[in-house]
């Protein structure tokens, strides 16, 4: 269910996303906690203007999602990241990473640690909150702006896999519809788009979407668009058409 929508079951209203906000500059943390509180499925339950805050804020207020700034004083974000993602107090408590330049060297970093997407500073507000609400969700999200520097930055760095990360080789479990998928995810596609390019029903995209996740061991999206651009699957020079729609 959307958590847009105004009842869950039996009507009752769904609960509201606890959102945490770190970030080192009070206004931009102000504008933000404006802009969240003004959405009726979400609510403010802390702000940090450190890293070292942001994970203690994480422990104890209860926080479903951390909308976390990169570059800040005492713990950067990237290691606040990492802190939260490997405490198992915190499991289930998801990163949507802001960055103010598309070019940021530590957006790949910061997906290692256990971000569950990224986005850049100028993104509309309207988006900000949509994003909250996909990465929320339990789904990924990845700015479509900074993407292909994003992968340009993946083949720059050691070939070895992010712990916990796909295997090399992994990728030779999968079938050639499954493949295709990767491909589309790789590319920023969301379960629609890419269910809309291969002609295939949104359900049974999502379905081999959880299905490429098992066979690579891979914790979220954001580890299926850095194992398929590590393993050669797709190539930032690539822009020609799709892949073709075949039989599922």
């Amino acid at each position: 269910m959307n958590p847009s929508d105004p009842g869950g079951p039996a009507g009752r209203p769904a609960p509201a996303i606890r959102v945490l906000l770190a970030d080192d500059q009070t206004l931009v943390r102000s504008a933000f906690a404006m802009l969240v509180g003004s959405a009726r499925d979400m609510e403010v339950v802390g702000q940090a203007g450190t890293g070292r805050q942001a994970v203690e804020l994480a422990r104890t207020a209860r926080a479903d999602l951390v909308v976390m700034d990169i570059r800040m004083p005492d713990l950067d974000g990237i290691e606040a990241t990492r802190r939260i993602a490997a405490d198992e107090d915190l499991t289930g408590v998801r990163i949507l990473v802001l960055t103010t330049y598309d070019t940021d060297e530590h957006i790949v970093e910061a997906l290692r640690a256990g971000a569950s997407g990224f986005l850049v500073k100028d993104t509309r507000p309207a988006e900000l909150l949509d994003a909250i609400r996909t990465v929320a969700a339990g789904e990924s999200l990845l700015s479509p702006g900074p993407t292909s520097r994003l992968i340009a930055r993946v083949l720059r760095l050691p070939a070895a896999p992010a712990p916990g990360g796909p295997a090399p080789g992994a990728l030779a479990a999968l079938s050639a519809r499954e493949r295709q998928v990767l491909t589309l995810v790789a590319r920023g596609l969301n379960n629609a788009e890419a269910a809309q390019t291969l002609g295939l029903s949104p359900l049974t995209t999502k379905t081999h979407v959880s299905r490429i996740m098992g066979k690579l061991g891979a914790r979220d999206r954001a580890q299926l668009v850095i194992a398929a651009y590590e393993s050669g699957l797709v190539t930032p020079s690539v822009s020609g058409p799709q892949p073709a729609a075949g039989p599922s």
